[in-house]
């Protein structure tokens, strides 16, 4: 790809990435190209449909998610706030742009949705969370990954709708990690 080009394709993902924050994944591609400074058709020339942008967006998030994961099952704790933990990093990574958790959440488990690999990645960093709190006895045996992830979406959805702060999403969480941690 010539410098040019790769730089029109740049600025098209970051102005993409502010557009979806603001306004949401459903926002005007016209006003992407706009704020990339490039016409339409270099928008479409890069990415011919909607979700091929959203993807590209997303590739950067999934380098995200595994970093986060990482950090996460790194974490020094006890079993429930290493829950709480994970759950508050799966909030944020799926809530940085405005609509996102609704959209992520309601493909989750959707083997046709277009963002079924981005959903995918999610669902394999939860389990590997899941995993450690099996292992430790400290995980209800009969909670899968998917599940997981749309109740703690279902939080985030609710959480970016009403436009909640986080120490009004925490005790929304705890009630899910209580309802998924083994009673001691």
């Amino acid at each position: 790809m010539r410098a040019d080009a790769k730089r029109n394709r740049d600025r098209i993902i970051e102005s993409a990435r502010e557009v979806f924050r603001e306004q949401g994944y459903e926002a005007s591609l016209d006003e992407v190209a706009k704020r990339a400074g490039v016409g339409a058709g270099t928008l479409y020339r890069h990415f011919p449909a909607r979700e091929n942008l959203v993807d590209a967006i997303m590739q950067t998030w999934v380098d995200r998610v595994a970093e986060a994961t990482d950090k996460v099952l790194a974490f020094e704790g006890g079993e429930r706030d290493l829950l709480l933990h994970w759950f508050e990093t799966y909030v944020a990574l799926i809530s940085l742009h405005k609509g996102g958790p609704a959209k992520i959440t309601c493909a989750m488990g959707d083997p046709d949705s277009p963002i079924l690999s981005k959903c995918q990645v999610l669902s394999d960093a939860s389990q590997r969370v899941a995993d450690l709190l099996l292992e430790r006895g400290a995980l209800r045996a009969d909670v899968d990954a998917v599940q997981i992830c749309r109740l703690v979406g279902g939080v985030a959805t609710v959480a970016d709708d009403a436009t909640l702060d986080a120490s009004a999403v925490r005790p929304l969480l705890e009630v899910v990690a209580d309802g998924l941690l083994v009673p001691v």
